[in-house]
């Protein structure tokens, strides 16, 4: 039954494959990432007979195109990968890559030197090749005056090299080329490689020449004939409202670095009109640090322009100078809310402003560096600034751009292998102060380790469910009728100043187990008092005491989130 389902499966599942960038061929209707040739279709041993276009399935397989262009029969899994590895195709691509690094790693010690590995660089030869082959080249040694980013940027994103290092990382005038055949004549190989990176080095050595000639600070007016965004202005408007939002941040995080800081933000996008970024796109912001290094800025000013593109990636690495960050988070916070502003907002399947990757490296700059700041008050900044461009009412563009925090911040903390709940919890406590929301969740995450947790959060749910839609009152004395009232009233008094002062102090652990004394006159008020008294008085009365002890809970976070048994 299997083998008579399978020709139509088989058919459909090719045919439903998509790519990036497809094509046609002979059959107009056919699209594929490229022309298919043969296709071979086994089970048990038979052909899976079925056509793509006018392909028909088959038993036959061909090796590498030119190493072993000819055709082999085949029978079975074994037989294909063996016959395949006889032809000079790695089918496996774990074993590609040790024989990538291998043949690389020999080739680079023939010279005294190291691989520079790039695990993307790795990742995209692997899948260049079928039978890698590694060849070694060189290059003029007065190109290692270029800067380091800019030679391993020419040999790795231009042209697919493995840069040489030696024992301390300084690069060699050597690279290594991964090649798909044994070529006959190496030498002709290693000279055509070369003569195309000197090339592409010759290039890169004018830009970074000529680009020199002119400042970062000159640069800033040209600014204005650069569009950031059509509906968000140009770069030079962009330049201004990162000064401002800089200066914000500095206030309150770095006021002795303000300075820096604006100095920073003013140059930060005057890269971006020279040669080099042109040619380099991937390189805007570490030209800019570089430039404004040779040209005598400040190594702090020049540090923080250098940085401020980063993090590049939602784990990357992230910017270490407070300047750098400062001015990360800035740049990256305005492009977060003018998108939301104008609507361009992600979807499911489309990010093309990369707001998500942005919003992370925001999160995760303000957890790792403990910046205890407001992320409503920042997120007002930016929409005074820029109140003109855009296109939704400003208390609607905060609410979707606070919602899109809140889902990237849950998510990080739960990699941080935090308990759902307890983030959750967390979370509908509030989330304005992001090191505030992490040290609260953290908290109760060990909290919930505590031997007795079970009937110290079942205690507080209680709490809170039961006052739920009732607000914080005063409580009236007078109004008790039952001693448990009296004496968890008094309880809460005691606690409510301990359990507040550690609060203040962020002291959440300490916090919470002077709310955990609330347990036993919680469970003995709820086992002989009635809450919902007929006397409308008494019940409002009780329900006030519980609903001020759901508040003080709720200055950690919402206890009936957490799971109970």
């Amino acid at each position: 039954e299997t083998f008579t389902l399978l020709p139509a499966i088989l058919a459909r599942l090719i045919s439903s494959l998509s790519f990036p960038k497809s094509m046609r061929w002979m059959d107009l209707e056919i699209y594929f990432a490229r022309p298919i040739h043969w296709i071979l279709a086994l089970f048990d041993g038979q052909v899976i007979p079925f056509q793509i276009g006018n392909i028909s399935s088959g038993n036959l397989s061909r090796g590498h195109r030119f190493m072993a262009p000819g055709s082999f029969q085949v029978k079975d899994l074994g037989d294909y990968l063996r016959k395949l590895k006889n032809s000079f195709v790695i089918v496996n691509p774990e074993e590609r890559k040790e024989m990538i690094l291998a043949e690389a790693n020999k080739a680079a010690s023939e010279v005294s030197g190291n691989l520079l590995r790039d695990e993307e660089l790795l990742e995209t030869v692997n899948y260049l090749v079928e039978y890698p082959v590694a060849i070694r080249g060189g290059f003029a040694a007065e190109f290692l005056s270029l800067p380091r980013e800019v030679l391993i940027s020419v040999m790795q994103d231009h042209q697919r090299y493995f840069p040489v290092v030696d024992a301390q990382g300084n690069l060699l005038p050597y690279f290594i080329a991964v090649s798909n055949t044994k070529p006959k004549d190496p030498a002709v190989v290693v000279r055509g490689n070369e003569r195309v990176l000197r090339a592409r080095l010759a290039d890169a050595r004018f830009f970074f020449e000529e680009d020199q000639k002119i400042s970062l600070a000159q640069r800033l007016e040209g600014l204005k004939k650069v569009v950031y965004h059509s509906k968000l202005g140009t770069s030079y408007e962009k330049v201004m409202r990162i000064c401002r939002l800089a200066d914000f941040l500095a206030e309150q995080i770095a006021p002795g670095l303000k300075e820096i800081i604006h100095r920073a933000a003013l140059l930060c996008k005057g890269d971006l009109i020279t040669g080099m970024v042109g040619e380099f796109p991937h390189l805007q912001g570490i030209m800019g640090g570089i430039y404004a290094k040779l040209a005598g800025e400040k190594e702090e000013v020049a540090l923080a322009i250098y940085e401020h593109y980063l993090p590049q990636t939602a784990g990357g690495p992230l910017p270490k100078s407070p300047a750098g960050a400062i001015l990360s988070i800035a740049d990256k916070l305005d492009t977060i809310v003018g998108c939301f502003g104008v609507g361009l907002i992600p979807t499911g399947t489309a990010d093309p402003y990369a707001l998500r990757r942005q919003t992370i490296g925001i999160i995760n700059i303000i957890l790792e560096k403990n910046y205890p700041l407001s992320l409503s008050a920042l997120i007002d900044q930016c929409l005074i600034l820029l109140a003109e461009k855009i296109e939704q009412p400003p208390h609607t563009v905060k609410a979707e751009v606070l919602e899109f925090f809140k889902g990237r911040v849950q998510n990080i903390l739960l990699m941080k292998e935090l308990a759902p709940d307890v983030v959750e919890a967390a979370l509908a406590a509030g989330f304005d102060d992001l090191v505030d929301l992490q040290a609260r969740a953290q908290a109760l995450h060990e909290f919930k380790k505590v031997p007795d947790f079970e009937s110290l959060a079942i205690a507080f749910k209680r709490v809170v469910n039961i006052s739920s839609g009732y607000g914080p009152g005063k409580v009236d004395r007078e109004k008790f009728e039952h001693p448990r009232e009296q004496a968890l009233f008094e309880a809460y008094q005691i606690r409510k100043v301990k359990a507040e002062e550690k609060i203040s102090q962020k002291d959440y652990p300490s916090a919470l187990r002077e709310l955990a004394m609330l347990r036993q006159p919680v469970d003995e008020f709820f086992d002989s008092v009635l809450v919902m008294a007929d006397n409308e008085a008494i019940k409002a009365n009780r329900l006030a005491l519980l609903a001020n002890i759901s508040q003080l809970f709720f200055r950690i976070g919402d206890f009936s989130r957490i799971s109970t048994n």
